[in-house]
């Protein structure tokens, strides 16, 4: 597949995020909700915390935020179920476990479990070619933030290279208006 003008952007789109923040706690969730935005699924190592941290004071007081604000929240992991539980644990969310991301499954599943639709669930995660390509196929509107920790396991580490050209198609065409 090539873009328009015959390059291999093209190629790139499909894992390219709708947002790009630092972090997903900067991200505006009282304004989304007034744009009719009612759940939120998340990632949680790198996204939220540290790879396998517990949950810290700052997250703990995101999903107490959310629940104020009236949104519905499910933690969808491709870890082993003690890894989420202990994350939850504090935050006191949905989830699911050993997701299968980027199959779209479990993000219907997620959905399901909070009562939305994808035009009213954003999907919050650090990884391009799980996280944000699986919600995009789900038709979920997608933040990418930067990982919170550059410690993580090889597999992972090998895949953000891979996310660093696309991010750089992505960048590119963010500022030239060329997709």
């Amino acid at each position: 597949m090539t873009s328009r003008n015959g390059g291999t952007m093209g190629l790139f789109e499909r894992f390219y995020p709708d947002e790009y923040l630092d972090s997903a706690y900067e991200i505006d969730y009282g304004k989304l909700y007034k744009e009719g935005y009612r759940g939120v699924i998340f990632d949680i190592d790198n996204t939220l915390v540290p790879h396998g941290a517990p949950a810290d004071t700052r997250s703990i007081r995101l999903f107490a935020k959310l629940k104020e604000t009236g949104f519905e929240s499910c933690l969808l992991s491709n870890n082993k179920e003690p890894r989420v539980k202990m994350f939850n644990d504090k935050v006191h969310s949905r989830y699911i476990y050993k997701a299968g991301k980027p199959a779209v499954k479990n993000y219907v599943r997620a959905m399901e479990l909070m009562g939305t639709t994808p035009e009213t669930t954003m999907f919050v995660g650090d990884q391009l070619f799980t996280d944000v390509w699986g919600a995009k196929k789900a038709g979920i509107r997608t933040w990418l933030v930067k990982p919170i920790h550059p410690k993580e396991e090889i597999q992972i580490v090998l895949k953000r290279r891979l996310e660093w050209i696309v991010l750089f198609f992505y960048k590119r065409s963010r500022i030239t208006g060329v997709r």
